[in-house]
C-alpha cells in the first residue's frame, strides 16, 4: 500500500511540474493562461487518470474512457483563450498548450514518465528555443490607434505607409470635440513582418509625425 501511495504521489508531482514548466514559459510571455492554469490542467488531467484506473476498483472494464473525456472536455478552457476580434484570431497558441498540457498529464497519470518528459521538452523547445533560435517568416496582424488633428494629417500618414510597403487592412475614423477643439481618433489594422519588436518599431516609426499622438499598438 505504501508503495501505491508513492507512485501516486510521483504521478501527480510530475505532471504538476511538467505542466508548471509550460506555463512558466507562458507567463514569461504574458500569455492569457499562465503557472497556475497549466499546472492545474496538467495535474487535473493526471488525476482523472488515476482515478479512472484505480477509483472504482478492479470490475472497470475500461478504464480509458475517463481519459477520452478529459481530452474532449479540455476544449472549453482552450475555447476561454481564443479571442476574435476585429477577423483577428488570437489565443490558439494558447490553447493548444493547454490541450498538450493536458496530454501530459495524462501520460504522468498513466506512469508514462519518459514519454511526459519528451512531450514536456518537445513543447519548451517549440515554444521558446526555437522562438529565439529561427528567424520569424511572414506576417502578423497589428492593431494602431492614434489620435490626428485632422483627415490631411491621416491621409499623409496613409499614403507614407504604403509607400514604405507596410499593408493596411482596414482602419477607421471617429470625430471627437472637447473644449481644447476637435480630433480625430484612428483605429488601424496593419500587415507587418514578424520577427522584431513590432509595438516599439511602429511607435519609434509614428515619432517622424509630429502632429498624431499614438494610443495603443497591439500585436
Amino acid at each position: 500500500m505504501e508503495e501505491t501511495y508513492i507512485d501516486l504521489t510521483v504521478r501527480l508531482s510530475l505532471a504538476l511540474v511538467l505542466g508548471g514548466a509550460i506555463g512558466i514559459e507562458r507567463e514569461y510571455r504574458a500569455k492569457e493562461a499562465g503557472f497556475r492554469t497549466h499546472f492545474l490542467v496538467a495535474l487535473g488531467s493526471a488525476l482523472f487518470c488515476i482515478v479512472s484506473q484505480f477509483g472504482f476498483g478492479i470490475d472497470l472494464k475500461d478504464s480509458s474512457r475517463v481519459a477520452a473525456q478529459v481530452v474532449s472536455g479540455i476544449g472549453f478552457l482552450g475555447a476561454g483563450t481564443i479571442i476574435f476580434q476585429k477577423n483577428v484570431v488570437r489565443g490558439l497558441t494558447t490553447a493548444a498548450g493547454l490541450w498538450v498540457t493536458a496530454a501530459i498529464g495524462l501520460a504522468c497519470g498513466t506512469g508514462m514518465y519518459v514519454a511526459a518528459c519528451i512531450a514536456t521538452m518537445m513543447v519548451l523547445l517549440g515554444l521558446e528555443v526555437l522562438h529565439a533560435l529561427i528567424p520569424q517568416f511572414g506576417s502578423t496582424m497589428v492593431e494602431l490607434s492614434f489620435t490626428a488633428p485632422s483627415k490631411e494629417s491621416v491621409r499623409e500618414f496613409v499614403a507614407q505607409i504604403r509607400h514604405d510597403g507596410i499593408d493596411m487592412q482596414s482602419y477607421e475614423l471617429r470625430d471627437r470635440r472637447t473644449s481644447q477643439g476637435e480630433y480625430l481618433e484612428v483605429s488601424m489594422q496593419l500587415k507587418v513582418k514578424r520577427g522584431t519588436d513590432r509595438n516599439m518599431s511602429l511607435i519609434d516609426y509614428m515619432g517622424d509625425f509630429s502632429d498624431i499622438a499614438i494610443s495603443a499598438a497591439e500585436g
